[in-house]
């Protein structure tokens, strides 16, 4: 009886979807186009089911008691048990503190919200502060919305279309559905038509049609239809025939950040403003009505809130200000997991002049949990560089990778990674097939590491402008001076 109106209803809304969405990840996932990053070979934290940190898994090596203690955090985060806690990472320049922040984020997947932001972007942005640290906080706390919609799922029997004689588009037609129990035809309009063509559905598949928007999905092929000789395809999916009913109730999951949320709701353009980037100050009132609302479906079992996490590198770059509000911040209901970063030892907390471990006032160290990371052995450094050859895919010889492994040590395991792909372009002009030891002795002498800049820049400090260094404190780097 109602068939007719389905198909007819909201047609400026029908956005069709050709086969199970899961197969349409897995084949845009095969021609992604990544760039090859500074992390981009981390795939995870690299443990075991007891959190015990493997050698080298998933992209990382050594730091195990670090990846461990993450390890314990992560667990603790996937069973939503704390929220409102802050973790800080701290070690030396290039001990992994980043990537571990990373593997924690591909290890989390991509339903639990995960936000980086630098320090020193906070001060960037045409916001305050504060306004910037509060966005990214409700970015990083996901709702999860449950809804329930109507759909129609059945093998199609047969799909009868009157074509006019005149070859004009065809605008009536009749399609019939059966599941295991029962079978219904069904009129179908001009836009049902034009999908069906385009889609290529013809009897014997099986399909989901949403009714609020009229889109179609198409599951597979029957396994009745699985001895037809035009059936067998390489691709071709074999699904049971449904049972019970034609209509049906399904309950639809979407996942949206709060600020995602706050923006839709504050701006006359709505959602348009997250494409266009133009987000600026969200007002209080927005937020607490909207903080309301989200707790009014949870009571209702319509929504569950997701603590996501926010990740903040060299967070010694926030002031006074910043901290103050981050102590309110991480004691609010509904705040995420906020981890921070950095490389400072005991230093001035930016906007006074106050030395604290890490440039971070004591009060909000003393709410963290503390993770050091150490300096990586000449054998771990060894296992990355094998690694980081292997994702941006160059051959090296075993003698250079020594060689590799002795700079990483004597200089910085983030200056040997850099001559990985320098000496594998000096290698291709030389029509080489592998890297070999001339070729890092050549990009050696082309490009100087700390180490040697400083060297240089001691010998010949009177040639450079603004030089504070004395003839009589050669040995000493030069002091900053006070003003």
């Amino acid at each position: 009886g109602r068939g007719p109106e389905i198909w007819r209803q909201r047609p400026e809304k029908r956005r069709m979807a050709s086969t199970d969405p899961r197969k349409i990840a897995e084949v845009r996932d095969v021609h992604r186009l990544e760039r090859i990053g500074a992390h981009s070979h981390i795939r995870g934290l690299g443990l075991d089911d007891a959190l015990d940190a493997r050698m080298v898994s998933q992209g990382m090596v050594g730091q195990n008691s670090a990846r461990r203690a993450a390890g314990v955090i992560l667990s603790m985060i996937q069973e939503e048990k704390i929220a409102g806690r802050a973790v800080l990472i701290a070690g030396q320049p290039g001990t992994g503190k980043t990537a571990i922040a990373m593997g924690m984020a591909k290890a989390l997947g991509d339903d639990t919200p995960f936000t980086m932001l630098a320090g020193s972007e906070i001060f960037s942005l045409e916001m305050s502060k504060t306004e910037a640290l509060t966005q990214a906080f409700r970015r990083s706390i996901g709702v999860r919305i449950r809804e329930e919609a109507e759909i129609i799922e059945g093998e199609v029997v047969e799909i009868e279309i009157e074509r006019p004689a005149n070859g004009q588009a065809a605008t009536f037609g009749k399609m019939t559905l059966k599941t295991t129990e029962m079978e219904t035809m069904y009129d179908l309009g001009q836009k049902m038509i034009e999908t069906i063509q385009k889609e290529q559905i013809q009897a014997g598949d099986i399909i989901t049609i949403d009714k609020s928007s009229g889109k179609i999905s198409l599951l597979g092929r029957s396994f009745a239809r699985s001895r037809d000789y035009d059936a067998m395809g390489p691709q071709t999916r074999f699904v049971q025939c449904p049972e019970g009913e034609l209509q049906k109730r399904k309950e639809v999951v979407h996942t949206v950040n709060l600020h995602e949320i706050d923006v839709i709701n504050s701006r006359q353009q709505g959602f348009l403003a997250l494409f266009a980037g133009d987000t600026g100050e969200i007002k209080h009132e927005v937020r607490e009505q909207i903080d309301a609302k989200v707790a009014e479906w949870r009571e209702e079992g319509k929504a569950d809130i997701v603590p996501g996490v926010l990740f903040l590198d060299e967070v010694h770059m926030l002031d006074i200000e910043c901290f103050s509000f981050l102590n309110r911040a991480l004691e609010a209901d509904s705040a995420p997991i906020v981890i921070m970063a950095t490389n400072r030892g005991i230093t001035n907390i930016r906007g006074t002049d106050y030395k604290s471990p890490h440039g971070i006032p004591l009060d909000l160290l003393d709410r963290m949990l503390i993770i050091s990371t150490q300096p990586y052995t000449q054998r771990e450094i060894r296992k990355i560089i094998d690694i980081r050859a292997e994702e941006e895919d160059v051959e090296m010889t075993e003698d250079a990778k020594e060689l590799l492994t002795k700079i990483g040590v004597e200089s910085t395991l983030r200056y040997a990674i850099h001559l990985i792909t320098c000496s594998n372009l000096v290698a291709m002009k030389r029509k080489a097939q592998e890297v070999d030891v001339p070729d890092i002795r050549k990009v050696y002498s082309l490009f100087v590491d700390v180490k040697r800049s400083t060297q240089f820049l001691m010998e010949y400090q009177q040639e450079f402008m603004f030089s504070e260094v004395h003839e009589d404190e050669d040995a000493d780097m030069p002091q900053a001076k006070e003003g």
